[in-house]
């Protein structure tokens, strides 16, 4: 499917090029869109603390609670090709503005969802902010990687997503003090088999209209820097070329981006199963015997390990080619999955922790390899990369394996998504011939 993405026209007061890579201009970019990164990887893993928190207050199955979070993924699907559509039609700088705007409008969404409470708003309101997020997406991730040498663009990727794991890494002492620490459910005792009352479970519900308040705030603030801030728009030599230049050419002869599209797509099955399952997983009195807001630091460990590994990823690659690094961080966290299915006791918790260090460097190193080489097609490869993050959704099929074959087991899932990252990076990530330039049409 075609990705109607058009480069953004002049921002007002934008410069006509991205300036050099030392020029301040283009620093100052990159600073203020790793703000961006930060605040959707804290958002987005807010989540983890707040599945088990509903899983306790809706008394869900395994299956239905990662529903919650396969709603969130889906709207990657549906936002994907509108996000495109609206960056088109008003430029980079209003859609990140718009983009922050509907995840604000989200997030005060959840204040009736819990005062109700209702999980039929609870999810529209999650897919809300999904959607604003989505929109984001597809704005940033394709001006970090082409407005400097492609060479490093792997290493420029993987050093503003550190910053996303930085609000990753956070987003568990948040959720787990304000929303865990503040409820019932969260404080319970490890293995605890005590139903809620009525009155626990609406006290519960609206533990999290304070996090929710406090998050549409900040987004808000970021909104308006952002709305006055003069973006710099992408180079000329990024730009969608016209119809007529385009014709002949095809993203379906590129085969990292072919093969880019389900890695992606498989990738985020593995991330995110790990980490909505994470905290119900380490506190079973055979893993960590732990509390949720226990378990909750420990995921703030997991995503410490990928913030590392995304900072020490941007200095290795620039040394080391991208797809080697891949190669070896797939093989690690295949190892790691294994153990963690296999054993128990701290064995398995940490060896569940440890898979965040080999998971970090993932997703911006197969978004750069699978645009690589595209020229003109950069940004409808990179849309469709994008819209393969919806494969989180399917994070609702280890709910179901841990409902039927025990919430251990399902973690072979994310096992075998690691064997695709790894054919990935050794053989779908080579670049294909270009073919050759178009006859241009008089």
């Amino acid at each position: 499917m075609a990705m109607p993405i058009q480069m953004q026209r002049q921002v007002e007061g934008a410069a006509t090029q991205v300036p050099p890579s030392g020029g301040p201009s283009y620093r100052s970019a990159l600073t203020l869109l790793a703000s961006l990164f930060f605040m959707w990887g804290f958002i987005t893993v807010i989540n983890n603390t707040l599945l088990p928190h509903l899983r306790s207050v809706f008394d869900l199955s395994y299956t239905q609670t990662t529903l919650i979070e396969s709603v969130w993924f889906i709207a990657y699907f549906f936002a994907s090709i509108p996000s495109a559509k609206l960056i088109e039609r008003v430029g980079y700088q209003r859609a990140m503005v718009f983009g922050l705007g509907l995840m604000a409008v989200g997030a005060l969404m959840m204040v009736p969802a819990a005062r109700l409470p209702s999980y039929g708003v609870t999810l529209f309101a999650l897919f809300v902010i999904a959607s604003g997020i989505t929109l984001l997406q597809v704005a940033a991730n394709p001006y970090v990687a082409v407005v400097g040498p492609p060479e490093t663009a792997s290493s420029r990727l993987n050093l503003v997503q550190a910053f996303n794991s930085a609000g990753a890494t956070l987003a568990p002492l948040f959720g787990g003090y304000l929303i865990l620490g503040r409820s019932t459910s969260g404080t319970a005792v490890a293995g605890s088999t005590a139903v809620l009352t009525p009155a626990e479970r609406l006290a519960d519900a609206q533990s999290v209209v304070l996090p929710y308040l406090i998050v549409a705030g900040v987004l808000v603030v970021l909104a308006i820097v952002i709305a006055r801030f003069p973006l710099p728009a992408m180079g000329a030599s990024t730009q969608r070329s016209a119809k007529a230049e385009r014709k002949g050419l095809s993203l379906w002869s590129h085969r990292n981006l072919v093969l880019g599209i389900p890695a992606i797509f498989i990738y985020l099955i593995a991330e995110i199963g790990v980490a909505n399952l994470f905290i119900n997983f380490v506190s079973q009195p055979d893993i960590g015997n732990l509390t949720h807001e226990q378990a909750s630091h420990y995921l703030f460990v997991l995503w410490g390990g990928m913030m590392v590994g995304r900072l020490v990823g941007s200095v290795v690659m620039r040394t080391i080619p991208a797809e080697r690094v891949l190669a070896v961080a797939s093989i690690g966290a295949f190892v790691v999955m294994l153990i963690a299915t296999f054993t128990t006791g701290h064995a398995a918790m940490w060896s569940l922790i440890s898979v965040g260090l080999f998971h970090s460097i993932m997703f911006p190193t197969i978004f750069t390899l699978g645009i690589r080489g595209l020229g003109p097609l950069t940004e409808e490869g990179s849309g469709l990369l994008i819209m393969a993050i919806a494969g989180g959704a399917l994070v609702v099929v280890q709910g179901w394996l841990a409902d039927t074959y025990g919430l251990q087991i399902s973690f072979l899932l994310t096992a075998v998504c690691e064997l695709y990252i790894l054919f990935y990076a050794v053989w779908g990530s080579r670049v294909t011939d270009a073919p050759p330039d178009p006859v241009p049409v008089p």
